[in-house]
């Protein structure tokens, strides 16, 4: 089956941070249509508006959402096409209880703490014939830039053990250089999305971290055209999740 993280074709709509309004305009300009996010005021300000926290699009028009996102943002959903199903898990302020839809999907597999899953989104998974490879970081979205079906760039050295033990091709990373306000750092996969075929819309320049030179090599390795929002550093935004 098809990632739903990766689009194929032409599509409409994606959501990103409801605070993230000049990253949006990027967007908007581009000729994409953006949902924001509202606050979910059980979690922490930094992560309280990610979608990667939220939310997890299973394709084909469904989206998987926590029961505390507002019911206005639910609402909105609905109102561009999608088909929602609500989670069983409630997030809460301290990990691991804000990790249970930050699951990262590549083709037909899904990488997460498997502990930690919300349980609606496992089923879910499973009734689409999706192959689990459990890792231990929760924050498994965050720390996942997807790049196609079969790579991926991470600063997780767990992840990526598992990942190219299975046979996919990643990028291992420092830590670091992604901006997230109240933190040392953020993670590279919440920093970015593709908005297209090998079309990668990154909210900032890698120029500040250490493996930018890494990073370009790899992306212009698998033919990634890189689409900047801003010229600032790259900021952790919680992903841009393509949607329809």
């Amino acid at each position: 089956m098809s990632n739903p993280f990766v689009p194929h074709g032409n599509f409409k709509w994606v959501v990103i941070d409801g605070r993230e309004r000049e990253i949006g305009d990027s967007l908007s300009k581009l000729g994409i249509k953006v949902l924001y996010t509202e606050k979910c005021a059980d979690l922490y300000d930094a992560i309280s508006f990610h979608p990667d926290i939220l939310l997890h699009p299973l394709g084909d028009r469904e989206i998987i959402v926590a029961p505390n996102v507002t019911p206005e943002f639910i609402r909105k959903l609905k109102l561009i096409g999608l088909k929602v199903k609500i989670g069983q898990t409630f997030l809460k302020r301290n990990y691991p209880y804000d990790i249970a839809y930050n699951v990262a999907r590549l083709g037909n597999t899904a990488f997460h703490n498997f502990k930690y899953t919300d349980p609606v989104l496992r089923e879910s998974l499973e009734k689409k014939g999706v192959k689990f490879l459990n890792v231990k970081q929760g924050y498994t979205k965050c720390n996942m830039a997807i790049i196609d079906d079969n790579s991926f760039i991470t600063s997780d050295k767990g992840i990526f053990e598992v990942a190219v033990s299975n046979g996919f091709e990643a990028l291992l990373i420092e830590p670091g250089g992604v901006f997230l306000k109240g933190f040392e750092y953020g993670f590279i996969g919440g920093a970015m999305g593709l908005i297209g075929e090998k079309k990668l819309a990154v909210t900032g320049v890698f120029n500040s971290h250490k493996n930018y030179e890494k990073i370009i090599e790899f992306l212009n390795k698998k033919g990634i055209e890189i689409v900047y929002l801003t010229f600032k550093q790259i900021k952790d935004i919680g992903s841009i999740i393509p949607l329809i």
